[in-house]
């Protein structure tokens, strides 16, 4: 028997906590744990567009931004998108991300977010924000891949985690997987725990909004073409 999505993934989120081992310089944030109002709006999210039992393809990002879903609780979601796109008010935090940006351009033209939602699901082998602390002893956003020992203590909770995402009634036989560098490590988590049969991958929406902005609508069409199957 089929369980409801939504009821899955706010579970998930609800109960989600690491508690392994980092390095010295790294730290975890957990928004679920520390905002009781993203625990309401990420509830209200999953509710809204994946309150049903269909089958989702599965987007894998790197880790959440302290200024996206590191606030929302809602992958490559900052709190304007949220409201703008989602209609979905945030009122203890008001942030921008620029990943967000780019996503939601996408996501109009793939469709709109209902639309969008009800084909896919998006969200990260390691699902909280990460981390580190500079040498001004500032804390700084982190990548999971950032740091050698940072990945081999993440990597039994990441492998964890996806194989949590596949559970929830997601295909494993195509996934996708946002910029390239993430998508060496995606491999070899692949390799080890055996979750996916074909990777593709397309460049990180940072990435495009940060260096290739003028060739935006290239990129918007080129993730269409490839989440629809279509020939680029």
């Amino acid at each position: 028997m089929n369980v409801n999505i939504a009821k899955q993934i706010i579970d998930f989120n609800k109960n989600l906590k690491y508690e392994g081992n980092l390095p010295s310089t790294f730290d975890v944030l957990n928004p679920y744990h520390e905002n009781p109002e993203t625990l309401d709006v990420m509830r209200t999210f999953y509710t809204k567009f994946y309150n049903d039992t269909n089958p989702r393809k599965f987007i894998i990002g790197i880790n959440p931004s302290r200024h996206g879903a590191g606030v929302t609780g809602v992958p490559f979601t900052d709190t304007k998108r949220l409201k703008s796109a989602c209609g979905i008010e945030m009122l203890s935090a008001h942030t921008h991300e620029i990943s967000s940006v780019f996503v939601y351009d996408m996501i109009d033209a793939y469709g709109g977010p209902k639309v969008f939602y009800n084909d896919f699901f998006i969200n990260s082998p390691f699902p909280l924000a990460i981390v580190q602390r500079s040498k001004s002893g500032q804390w700084i956003n982190a990548n999971y891949y950032d740091d050698k020992a940072l990945f081999e203590s993440l990597k039994p909770f990441m492998i964890d985690c996806l194989k949590q995402f596949i559970t929830m009634g997601l295909c494993t036989d195509e996934v996708y997987v946002l910029g390239k560098k993430n998508a060496t490590y995606i491999n070899k988590l692949n390799q080890e725990a055996q979750l996916f049969e074909t990777i593709k991958i397309l460049d990180h929406p940072r990435y495009i909004q940060q260096y290739k902005s003028k060739e935006k609508q290239i990129y918007i069409d080129k993730y269409i073409f490839t989440l629809k199957g279509l020939p680029i």
